[in-house]
Order: C-alpha cells, then structure tokens, then sequence
C-alpha cells in the first residue's frame, strides 16, 4: 500500500468511527417499564386556595446513638396545625419523598387523612475534620437504615422526636405514628415498626431492602414465627427492581407479603413492573395515606 493508500484509509477509518459514534449518541434511549409510573394524580399536584403548610430545618450533629454525624432534618407543618391538640406524625428517611407535603396539603384540607406533622430525616454523614483529605465513604446510611437492631427507633423516640416536640405537640399515640422510605430505609421503616410497636403503628415501605445486605432476609422467617404485632404495613415494589449480590429485591418483597398475609396482618403490597426508583411510590401516595389514616383518628 502507498503512502497516500495508507492515508486515505486512515482517514477513511476515522470518519467511520466519527459517524458511528454520532450515530450511537444519537440513538434515542428506549422506553423504561417505570415510565407509566411518572404521571402522577391531582391529589399530588397543588391547587389554588388549598391552605398550604410551611417547611422548617435544622441540622442535627449531636446524636448519642449515631456518634460523630451530622444531618439535615425538614419538619413540615400543616395550616391547620393547632398546638392545643397532639397531632399525627409523618417519619420519612432519606429526606422529603413522595411529594408528601403537597399531598398532605390536599388530603388535610378535604379531611382525608389527619392533621399531621412531617419529619423528613436524611441519613448520617461523618462530615471531614479540619486538615482530613476528601474520602469516599463518608455516609452511616447502611449502618442506619439495613441493620435490623434498635439503634435506629432510639434514635427517633431519644432524640428526633423530643427535639421536634419542643416545637410542636406530637402525638404519642402509636396509632397515630407512621414512618416511610424507599429501597434501605424502606426496610428502616418496617424495622421502626418491628422494634418498637408501642411507638409506631404504621409502616410505608417502597422497593424496600429486603435483602441481605445486613441481614434483612430473615424477616420474612421473623414474621412468621413471632408472635403478630399490632402494625399496619404497605409494601410497594416493581418486577423490574435489582436483582445482585445481595439477592433479588423482587422476590425478596414477594416473599416479605406472603408471610405477612400468612400471619394475617393489615396488609397492603402493590406490585408493579417499576424498576428502583421512587416513582410508583410517588404515583401512588396519596391512595397509601387514605388507606394508611382510614380509621384514624377512632
């Protein structure tokens, strides 16, 4: 081959490689079976003259049952919040999901779930010390949420709770106490319940980490073999969700009802097609919390 045959072909090469690669980038990206799940319902959407409640934070960094960590807390607050009467609480790990304070804003309003405060609560973060180069681990998210000890109802009935009930009138009614979250605080939630169901009747759990990541494949045996626990328990997850090395999700939730319904307890699990992600969680929240609050207060 010349020297111009040679140069022609590598220019030639290069200008395949371009064209393919404008091509690939250019491809538009598929469906997702999660797609259907993103339109979400009036009750999720604000409305001209629904009274609307007020947000609040406060970072809190000195935590005796997680030591060393720091974290952003969001209190949500109802219009009609009236400090002479205890009103419900809302817990939620991993911060403000599911669109909850608009929601709460509709239901409260049309009277459809009770007047209920908001606890938003992101996962401990072990902030850098003076002079300490950046590193990647930093978050105590798993060591929360995964575990399937006490540490984290303690640390919501010892510390969250008190330092938001100087503000506000909580409740102490375990009837009137429901706690959230998606993927590891889902199983968070239920572990809350578990623990501590003289504190928390309600659970609220989506593409929940049933999985052993921490152990939290045994619940489904747990569940079956203690004695039924005065809990109410929604359980949403998609055939789509992660299946690795720390086990399927979709069977792991699949399991996680069936033993629930064998033991017979209030019981709700929406299975969809989603993948893990927040959406079919969100889509379908407003229906949770009518289902969650129906007899409450008695």
């Amino acid at each position: 081959m010349t020297s111009i045959a040679r140069i022609r072909f590598a220019l030639g090469s290069l200008f395949l490689l371009a064209a393919v690669t404008v091509c690939c980038a250019a491809a538009p990206k598929g469906p997702s079976p999660d797609d259907q799940y993103k339109k979400l319902t009036p009750d999720s959407e604000e409305h001209p003259g629904v009274p609307k409640g007020k947000l609040e934070k406060f970072t809190w960094n000195t935590s005796r049952v997680f030591p060393d960590t720091t974290r952003e807390v969001t209190v949500y607050v109802p219009a009609q919040y009236d400090a002479a009467r205890p009103a419900a609480v809302f817990v939620c790990q991993d911060g403000v999901l599911y669109k909850a304070p608009t929601v709460f804003d509709n239901l409260i309003a049309r009277h459809e779930m009770p007047v209920t405060i908001g606890i938003f609560i992101q996962p401990g973060d072990f902030p850098l010390k003076p002079g300490e180069k950046p590193r990647k681990h930093r978050a105590n998210r798993s060591k929360e949420y995964d575990a399937l000890n006490d540490a984290y109802a303690r640390f919501l009935l010892e510390e969250i709770l008190p330092q938001v009930a100087q503000r506000y009138n909580l409740t102490t009614d375990p009837d009137g106490r429901c706690i959230a979250g998606s993927s590891s605080g889902g199983i968070c939630a239920f572990t809350v319940c578990w623990q501590r169901p003289n504190a928390f009747h309600k659970c609220f759990t989506t593409v929940g980490s049933f999985t052993n990541i921490r152990g939290g494949n045994v619940y489904p045996d747990l569940v079956r073999n203690a004695p039924k626990k005065p809990i109410r328990i929604f359980q949403q997850d998609g055939g789509n969700d992660i299946v690795n090395q720390f086990g399927s999700w979709p069977e792991a939730n699949k399991a996680m009802a069936k033993a629930l319904d064998e033991k017979g307890y209030d019981h709700q699990f929406v299975f969809g097609v989603g993948v893990h992600s927040g959406n079919h969680g969100t889509q379908i929240f407003p229906d949770v919390m009518r289902w969650m609050w129906r007899d409450y207060p008695k």
